[in-house]
């Protein structure tokens, strides 16, 4: 499920803005305030920012950049700042898209799916800190390169193309037997989930990224 996080002072928008968009489909947590806005984005992983140019602490723009520098997280303005100044100072902070209030809701659904089929367009994705480079089939941990083995690769794009979604044992056997070039059983399976979490996980045994999803089977987020 795609998570967006909200900032914006209005609690009469936050409320309406947050019902709508969960019935689109979105997961949306809200914030009005700058320091508190990066707070929340140090703790959990988003995958897109509403930003207000307006807050009750700090401003937009500001977060817009730290957003941008730290996090590299496509960024929406919704504001009633609408004029010209505003728009281009939004656009060369990094901001994906501008849009003026009043606005209408389906449209903003529309140019945050848009934005997110722009930003999916990058052969980096993202996990915590880790980063998989489609391209060059590697992926690494606060920039350092994991090493993974064909299988481990394998294994964790079966995880990423499949976010959200609770994977059974079988269906990740399906989906790795063909580049182990023999049959993968079940024990296997097991080694090379063990060996994935202690390569891509802070610590193995308290797994944030690929957990498990007891009596069926597992889930990245």
């Amino acid at each position: 499920m795609t998570k967006i996080l909200l900032v914006e002072d209005d609690k009469t928008i936050v409320l309406s803005l947050s019902e709508f968009l969960k019935m689109e489909g979105f997961e949306v947590k809200s914030r009005s305030g700058q320091s508190d806005a990066l707070a929340l984005l140090h703790e959990e992983r988003f995958d897109l920012a509403l930003l207000d140019l307006s807050l009750s602490e700090g401003n937009g723009f500001a977060l817009c950049a730290a957003i941008k520098k730290e996090y590299d997280l496509p960024v929406i303005f919704l504001t009633a700042s609408g004029d010209e100044y505003s728009t281009v100072a939004g656009f060369d902070l990094g901001a994906d898209d501008y849009i003026p209030k009043p606005f209408r809701p389906r449209e903003l659904v529309s140019r945050i799916k848009n934005v997110l089929r722009r930003q999916s367009g990058s052969n980096a994705v993202r996990l915590g800190d880790v980063t998989v480079d489609t391209v060059k089939g590697a992926a690494f941990k606060n920039g350092r390169d994991l090493c993974l083995s064909a299988l481990e690769y394998r294994l964790l794009l079966v995880f990423l193309n499949n976010r959200g979604i609770v994977l059974t044992r079988g269906k990740l056997l399906e989906a790795i037997w063909d580049v182990a070039g023999d049959f993968v059983n079940d024990n296997t399976l097991t080694v090379y989930i063990k060996r994935l979490r202690e390569k891509v996980e802070d610590d193995p045994k308290e797994p944030q990224i690929i957990k498990t999803v007891r009596g069926i089977g597992y889930k990245v987020d």
